[in-house]
């Protein structure tokens, strides 16, 4: 057993597989996103979901702006696009989006049309933590496809 610095947390959490969500928001300044590995729901009734998002991630702030996001649940074949929005492309900001096709359900809030699912939410509370800012939203439109295989992060790479 080893004591929880920074380096253990990140190798732990390593060990439990995800699913690999793009989180989007339509910012004052356009379409912004990230890749969240954090996202999860809190309640069903009502629908309740929070993605954590780092201080320092330009998308925080077109989520505090827009009062809005999209959790993307991304397919098997959307590595690239997750690659883009986790920052190992050349692209930045507005420009993650011109790869693939996107649309919106109900906030504004870009949804990729090949997602596997997706939830649109509005922001009802942000929780400061550590270096994380908590978002938690309410469902208020949703799409899911019920078909296809997920794209997964696991022990630190994609499958």
């Amino acid at each position: 057993m080893s004591a929880v610095d920074q380096k253990t947390f990140w190798r732990t959490l390593g060990e439990r597989a995800t699913g690999v969500t793009v989180v989007t928001a339509q910012g004052p300044d356009g379409p912004a996103g990230f890749l969240g590995l954090s996202a999860t729901h809190v309640s069903a009734d009502p629908p309740i979901l929070l993605v954590s998002i780092g201080k320092t991630t330009h998308a925080l702030g077109a989520v505090r702006a827009a009062g809005h996001f999209a959790i993307n649940y991304l397919p098997a074949g959307a590595q690239a696009l997750a690659d883009a929005f986790g920052g190992k492309s050349a692209e930045r900001g507005a420009e993650r989006f011109k790869a693939g096709e996107w649309r919106v359900l109900e906030t504004g809030a870009p949804v990729y049309a090949a997602a596997l699912g997706a939830f649109d939410c509005t922001v009802e509370e942000i929780i400061e933590r550590g270096d994380t800012s908590i978002v938690i939203g309410r469902a208020v439109a949703s799409l899911a496809t019920g078909t296809g295989e997920p794209l997964i992060f696991f022990r630190g790479a994609m499958r």
